[in-house]
């Protein structure tokens, strides 16, 4: 075939959701091939390993191709007909609401499902099944930045501004990231910042292929990036570099965030997290003398039971410099899952309804109630976060419905959970693979991949885009839409659950519209003549106005306004839905349109004005706090978990593709020289890693790159390796995030050197 019939779309895997274009060859083993797509403007044609080889997946080799149904007879999974599996799931879930009431049956979805998929799989649990019981393993990933957002901006979006600004700010501070195996096409935004002149400070117990380029690496003990912090903001007040004139006109609560920080000394800082007052004082140095600069977080100081407070505390220190609510400035999350962003915005978390809004809210129960033709008290309240919902499977929850997610490798205490799983009366999973989840079903459901369906994705920009079908499915797959379509049809619900995506997008645009995260003025179309469109995008009518702030618009003519902002309007025409208060630039902006012009989505936020109820950003004070685990006699050392480059989340796509596997065949642990002396273990022996949750063993991998009291093992595989065996599900008190990435072990010998 010629070039011209590549198919442009993203890849399937990080948030960075890269441009390319898929060929179809029309060989089953292989059935696309990538083609470079250099006019996407976030990786502008590079790609990493896993995009590259993403078609390997797409295998009739690798990938489910027919539903499989557990026998009675043999126990096994047996293929079934799509009539006959659709018909056990439905009856499954219908008879545990009927023996138990609808809170029994849980629904569990991802952080990879698109926009339309995270959206119906809300509607579905809430309409269909009444559960009250739903969340995502987007809760593993970034709920702490996301509520350390909120907390002082009145908003989350991962980055409020586009990737494009960090090569021209003066300083990043890249916290617990490791972007050069995690989103490797994303590094050449901090080469660029460097060949500009700025400068790159990375916080990171490893010294990683990341933190290799920083001109400063600190590599504080884990779970105690609080601590950096508060000793950081402690020197900007102690030196001076407070910007007083911007902490006065947008800021409220700094005299407590400024009591807490001085709290923190230098010195105890330096006790507390390992790293050398000279060093701290160092970038302070580089991020206050710039006039511009951004601190950017990761899972490092996110996955922590203290999370959200750690990121507030990174927050603060941009406050307190001016660093925020300015051009080439500001705080950022670098969302993990491809859809990490959206799939927190549409209702499949326990605590939220599409749009971003509040299932506790009335004003959101009625809107949304409205587009979905239900009354609002129908809608069921606030259901448990993931972890406290895997854990009560096989108890309170006895059926569990689950799609894009495979907690028996990612999940915190992964052996308990795969217990939960196995306890249960009735389980159902959509996947695209057997995942080690799916194999423990009743019900295994095939459904079709990125390649194969047309959706939205949101990327950590807050861009959404468009993946673009580029293949016929095989014969036996279908796409989650049409498994929740027909589900809700055996169910007794015929209509409200489309199978089209463009139809689902058009109705969460409504349900969206005038919330935090308004997609009403995006439309497909408007996504591909714009390589994406940031949100929030409300509908414009046709008038004109302008305004900035948060709480409700008014105007004259003859439209009306609906949003969550102050300011004027007048005109004439049907007019606008806003978000923030700014009439066509979103929030926090002062953009203004004429006439019948459409809202042009919001690249940068704050930039006027916070989206909180006066419009000024809020310091959180906080204080430095032990991980819910420390270290004793017992359990020595640290552990600490990531990802590496050639390899995803569970591993459950990525294991499956030959050149991944070659790249990282497996798991290990990486200790140090001076531990493997102790320890009496050489490079690949065997180390079983021992926590009060349980054991992994893996071959040691021996490096100065890591600290002596820290250890470090990637998650991606499960088996004897799986490093969320030992991880401790304690969680953040106000994101129920699980501290993923502080938990004490003890290290042994386990006996022979891998082949």
């Amino acid at each position: 075939m010629s070039e011209a019939t590549a198919v442009p779309t993203h890849c399937p895997y990080c948030a960075l959701q890269c441009g390319m274009s898929l060929r179809p060859t029309g060989v089953p083993e292989l059935p696309a091939e990538v083609v470079d797509r250099t006019d996407f403007p976030v990786n502008r044609g590079a790609l990493c390993g896993k995009g590259r080889t993403a078609p390997a997946v797409l295998s009739s080799r690798v990938r489910l191709t027919e539903p499989l149904v557990r026998s009675p007879d043999t126990g096994a999974l047996v293929p079934a007909s799509w009539e006959e599996a659709l018909a056990a799931v439905a009856d499954g879930l219908r008879r545990t609401r009927a023996d138990h009431g609808p809170d029994a049956v849980g629904v569990f979805g991802g952080g990879g499902l698109t926009n339309e998929k995270a959206y119906t799989l809300g509607k579905f649990a809430r309409l269909v099944l009444g559960t009250s019981q739903i969340d995502y393993n987007g809760r593993f990933c970034m709920s702490s930045a996301a509520a350390a957002h909120g907390r002082a901006f009145g908003l989350d979006r991962g980055l409020p501004f586009p990737l494009e600004d960090i090569p021209r700010t003066g300083c990043v501070i890249l916290v617990g990231s490791n972007l050069a195996e995690t989103m490797p096409p994303a590094l050449r935004y901090l080469t660029e910042l460097k060949e500009n002149g700025g400068k790159l400070i990375v916080v990171d117990p490893r010294r990683t292929r990341t933190a290799e380029q920083a001109d400063l690496h600190l590599a504080p003990r884990p779970g105690t990036d609080l601590a950096l912090a508060l000793g950081m903001l402690h020197l900007v007040v102690a030196e001076g570099r407070v910007d007083e004139e911007f902490v006065a006109a947008r800021t409220s609560g700094w005299e407590e965030a400024r009591a807490g920080a001085m709290s923190h000394w230098p010195e105890q800082v330096e006790r507390i997290t390992g790293v050398p007052l000279p060093l701290l004082r160092e970038a302070v140095a580089l991020f206050g003398e710039p006039a511009t600069g951004m601190v950017l977080t990761a899972r490092g100081p996110e996955q922590q039971s203290k999370g959200t407070d750690t990121v507030g505390a990174w927050i603060n220190l941009c406050l307190a410099t001016g660093k925020a609510g300015r051009p080439l400035s500001g705080y950022g999350c670098l969302t993990g899952q491809g859809n990490g962003q959206g799939g927190r915005e549409h209702g499949q978390k326990a605590d939220q309804l599409p749009g971003y809004r509040k299932l506790d809210d009335p004003a959101a129960r009625a809107h949304v109630a409205g587009v979905w033709g239900v009354p609002p008290e129908s809608l069921p309240g606030p259901g448990r976060s993931a972890y406290e919902l895997l854990d009560a499977l096989g108890g309170d929850v006895r059926a569990l419905l689950l799609m894009g997610s495979n907690p028996v490798v990612s999940a915190p205490r992964a052996a308990h959970v795969e217990g939960r799983l196995r306890s249960l009366d009735f389980l159902a999973v959509a996947d695209v693979v057997l995942s080690e989840t799916a194999a423990l079903a009743d019900v295994v459901l095939p459904v079709t991949q990125w390649a194969e369906e047309t959706g939205t994705m949101t990327n950590l920009e807050g861009r959404v885009l468009l993946r673009r079908r580029a293949l016929t499915p095989p014969a036996g797959v279908r796409s989650d839409l049409e498994v929740l379509h027909a589900l809700a049809g055996l169910l007794g619900w015929e209509k409200g659950f489309p199978a089209e995506p463009e139809e689902v997008f058009d109705e969460l645009r409504r349900a969206s519209a005038g919330g935090p995260a308004d997609y009403s003025g995006i439309s497909y179309r408007r996504i591909e003549e714009e390589q994406g469109v940031f949100w929030p995008c409300p509908e414009t009518g046709t008038g004109t106005g302008t305004g900035t702030g948060t709480g409700t618009e008014t105007g004259t003519g003859t439209g009306t306004s609906t949003g969550t902002g102050t300011g004027t309007g007048t005109g004439t025409g049907t007019g606008e839905t806003v978000t923030g208060g700014s009439d066509t630039g979103g929030t926090g902006t002062s953009e203004t349109g004429t006439g019948g012009s459409r809202h042009p989505g919001t690249p940068r936020l704050f930039l006027d004005r916070f989206a909180t109820p006066d419009g000024r950003a809020r310091f959180v004070p906080v204080v430095h706090r032990a991980a819910a685990e420390e270290t004793d006699a017992e359990y020595p050392v640290v552990l600490t978990t990531g990802r590496v480059v050639s390899q995803y989340q569970s591993g459950a796509q990525t294991r499956r593709v030959d050149e991944l596997n070659a790249a990282a065949p497996g798991p290990f642990v990486e200790l140090h020289p001076r531990v493997a002396e102790r320890l009496g273990v050489a490079e690949g022996e065997r180390v079983a890693v021992v926590s009060r949750r349980g054991r992994a063993v893996a071959p040691a991998r021996i490096t100065t790159a890591i600290r002596p009291d820290t250890v470090f093992m990637p998650f991606h595989w499960a088996g004897e390796g799986r490093a969320n065996t030992l991880v401790n599900p304690a969680l953040d008190p106000v994101s129920r995030m699980p501290e993923f990435k502080v938990c004490a072990v003890r290290l042994e010998r386990a006996g022979q050197d891998t082949p």
